[in-house]
């Protein structure tokens, strides 16, 4: 992710040696979703879709903005 509220120049987490999996700072793909809604304006907990007659939410209910990858200058 680069622009668009995100700190320059950040890496963020750390794999294993064989970049297989995360060992520091896991991101699960909800987090990263909210995270995304988040920058374009969005609240998702409150962004929701109708399928087969139940309200569901691209974040699932696990989904959490990740701060410490926000830049703090392009805030609201």
């Amino acid at each position: 992710m680069a622009g668009g509220g995100v700190k320059a120049g950040l890496s963020y987490g750390a794999t294993d040696e064989l970049g297989y999996q995360a060992v520091e700072n896991e991101v699960h793909i909800h987090d990263w979703h909210a995270t995304i809604l988040h920058l374009l304006g969005f609240d998702h907990t409150k962004l929701k879709f109708n399928y087969g007659g139940r309200d569901f939410r691209l974040t699932d209910v696990y989904g959490k903005v990740v701060n410490n990858i926000l830049d703090k200058r392009m805030a609201n």
